[in-house]
């Protein structure tokens, strides 16, 4: 229980920044869900591994270090934690201004790529420096995390809104921040953008993950496989 509590609150506040930050207008939007999710990884990556996100969890147990029966409890804590944090940032800052995004023709194309893209990158992040026996307790791996969301959001968030994180992408719909028409493209560009990243690691790291197994994860230490998402639509 005490990780899944750890997920919920992680990605409480991750949503809870994303809402604030885009209903502001604020141009360092970027920067503080860079930062809050770096916090957040921080916070919690000693408890349930920091994943925040179901597309790092995928990824996490395609590596070998999250057992399969972990998968839907981090993903209902990491859902249920978004939809309340874009709650509660609702009544801080109020509904929406303006039509939820929507995209259409070749922005489709382009935003599904930006998706899947930065969802790899920052998938391949995670493994890398958070669940790598290369990189036993590294006192940097939050860092990395989260400039590689502020990277993303900065990079492509004015092409898809730089969800990078189906449990973002469900919330923000839910708040009015992007159309739910587009709910498959996010769901299908992140999960198959983490999807390869955990391939990748896998075939770049042989000896680390022929060591892993599934069945051992749950007496292992947290993976601190931190996640995040990226700046929330523009609306």
């Amino acid at each position: 229980m005490r990780k899944y509590l750890a997920e919920f609150i992680g990605t409480f506040f991750l949503l809870f920044t994303i809402y604030c930050a885009v209903a502001s207008g604020s141009t360092l939007a970027p920067l503080a869900i860079g930062a809050v999710l770096m916090a957040m990884v921080f916070a919690g990556g000693h408890i349930s591994g920091a994943h925040y996100n179901p597309a790092v969890t995928l990824a996490v147990f395609l590596r070998g270090k999250l057992p399969a029966r972990e998968i839907l409890p981090y993903v209902a804590a990491q859902v249920i934690g978004a939809l309340a944090g874009a709650g509660a940032a609702r009544l801080v800052a109020g509904a929406p201004e303006g039509a939820a995004l929507s995209l259409t023709g070749s922005q489709l194309t382009g935003a599904f790529v930006a998706e899947a893209a930065v969802t790899f990158a920052l998938a391949y992040v995670v493994l890398n420096v958070a669940t790598s026996k290369s990189h036993p307790n590294n006192s940097f791996y939050g860092l990395a995390i989260g400039f590689t969301v502020l990277a993303g959001a900065v990079a492509v968030g004015s092409v898809s809104g730089g969800v990078f994180n189906p449990a973002v992408a469900v919330a923000v719909s839910a708040a009015g921040l992007i159309s739910w028409k587009l709910i498959w493209l996010y769901l299908l560009a992140t999960l198959t953008g983490a999807g390869a990243a955990a391939l990748a690691f896998r075939a770049l790291n042989p000896a680390d993950t022929a060591a892993a197994k599934p069945a051992d994860t749950a007496a292992a230490k947290p993976a601190p496989a931190r996640t995040a998402v990226a700046e929330a639509p523009a609306a």
